[in-house]
């Protein structure tokens, strides 16, 4: 996409797709983070973070998608290798989190699964309505 594209709103008040490329490396980031946690000690408590604000930051507005999308074939290979290498226990690992509670890495795993094929969807879908 050209830089112009990368600026427009995905939808009226949504974010810009660029904004949506820079939170899916965030979001991703972070829950590697708590996948970590949770193998590494018992039901962590997990922080949330303020993902309108982040989206907001200069990086968010303003740096080159490159540099997210480098970051997620990067954390996405690091992913890949720590859940191949799983037992079937690890996967009931759990972590605390504040708004939804206790999560195994399996439901995580899928919730985050989710989350990247619901904003992908979010700049597949301006593209198909702006003949991209």
């Amino acid at each position: 996409l050209s830089e112009a594209q990368l600026n427009e709103h995905y939808r009226e008040g949504g974010w810009m797709l660029r904004q949506v490329v820079h939170h899916l490396a965030d979001a991703q980031l972070n829950g590697f983070v708590r996948f970590k946690l949770a193998l590494t000690e018992d039901r962590p408590a997990i922080k949330t973070y303020e993902e309108s604000l982040w989206a907001e930051s200069v990086d968010g507005r303003e740096a080159p998608v490159e540099l997210s999308l480098t970051l997620l074939d990067a954390l996405h290979a690091r992913w890949t290798l720590l859940l191949e290498s799983f037992a079937e226990s690890e996967f009931r690992r759990t972590f605390r989190h504040p708004q939804r509670g206790e999560l195994t890495l399996d439901d995580a795993l899928q919730l985050y699964a989710w989350h990247g094929r619901h904003h992908t969807a979010h700049i597949t879908g301006l593209r198909e309505r702006k003949g991209w």
